[in-house]
């Protein structure tokens, strides 16, 4: 399939800026995969469209304050972006401007320089292998001098910076949200709780792989990102019981639905796991274990609207998205939600 196949025409108006009041007020487009039937409600009814014995599948990934301002000896200012941990106190890093931070370079952090960068390597694609120094607690010192990095296309401040966090993330590593769980609240989750929905977890860092474009005119010819996942025994168990006893598992938002598909079998069940994915999931994969998606809407040509396009099919996604343009719908990280079943 070709990359222009998922092209869609989207009004920069369209594109949410800011997170609403109430996380539940969001729109909720319903979206009958088989038919393409859509139907118009709000986040805060999803318990309506829930049944009892269904198994929620959550990523509680939690970002990263990881966009760092830093500064050369030469005064020259420096952004870096962390984007994995790959030990001993070294991370990749993209930054900018790239030609300023080559191999040796310094780069010092804070006003009383308590963070320092020394650029170590250049790897493929242009990212950094960048050591730091610093004095206790790493997160912590991240926490001090760090902000949130917002997707691109986000161009206001975000006053709270809990509002690009889901109310459930616990485990840190994530270069960007897991916005489809962004709708939910503690209220919304003990109604779901309350009629006999199981919640269960995940962990998928998130990485900016996810806002790159996808340059190959060919779908099949791209490489997928790697991103850290863990499966945890209670997950892995619940969902293969759910499995068994032919209970929906529903997955909350595509890195959710790539953890799970990247580790089950055949009949749908899963084992424990914590390792790399570059699952990469378009339209002719089967779904061995996801059996619905709840999820925002996604960038034109991405691998985001190639994955729904997979389990929807390309026509009722297409035709999906078109509605929501014409009836307003907000769109990407801070926009509304779509609940494929």
């Amino acid at each position: 399939m070709k990359r222009t196949d998922f092209f869609y025409d989207l009004p920069e108006e369209l594109i949410a800026q800011t997170p609403l009041e109430d996380r539940t007020q969001s729109r909720l487009m319903l979206l009958d995969k088989h038919s393409g039937r859509t139907e118009h409600s709000f986040f805060y009814r999803l318990p309506e469209y829930l049944r009892e014995g269904d198994c929620l599948v959550m990523n509680d990934s939690r970002v990263l304050p990881a966009r760092l301002i830093g500064r050369k000896d030469t005064g020259a200012v420096i952004e870096v972006l962390l984007l994995r941990d790959r030990g001993d106190n070294v991370w990749e890093c993209l930054t900018r401007p790239g030609r300023r931070t080559r191999a040796g370079a310094e780069i010092l952090f804070g006003e009383n320089d308590e963070l320092m960068g020394t650029v170590i390597d250049e790897i493929e694609g242009g990212n950094r292998l960048i050591r730091f120094s610093y004095q206790g607690i790493f997160l912590e010192v991240l926490d001090r001098l760090g902000s949130m990095p917002l997707p691109p296309y986000i161009h206001e401040k975000l006053e709270d910076p809990e509002r690009y966090q889901t109310v459930y993330s616990r485990v840190t590593g994530s270069a960007a949200a897991p916005t489809a769980g962004l709708h939910f609240t503690e209220d919304l989750l003990d109604r779901i709780r309350s009629m006999g929905v199981e919640t269960h977890f995940v962990t998928l860092h998130v990485g900016l792989g996810t806002f790159r474009p996808v340059k190959a005119d060919n779908i099949e010819d791209h490489v997928m990102h790697e991103e850290y996942c863990i499966i945890p025994d209670e997950t892995a168990e619940a969902v293969t019981r759910a499995k068994r006893e032919g209970r929906r598992i529903i997955s909350v938002g595509t890195t959710s639905c790539r953890t799970l598909e990247s580790r089950a079998a055949e009949d749908g069940s899963l084992q424990p796991y914590a390792g790399f994915t570059n699952c990469f999931i378009y339209p002719g994969y089967r779904f061995r274990c996801v059996d619905a998606l709840i999820t925002n809407f996604h960038l034109p040509e991405s691998t985001l609207i190639m994955l729904v396009s997979a389990l929807a099919g390309r026509e009722n996604i297409l035709a999906a998205y078109r509605t929501a343009v014409e009836e307003r719908y907000r769109f990407f990280s801070f926009g509304d939600a779509m609940f494929i079943h």
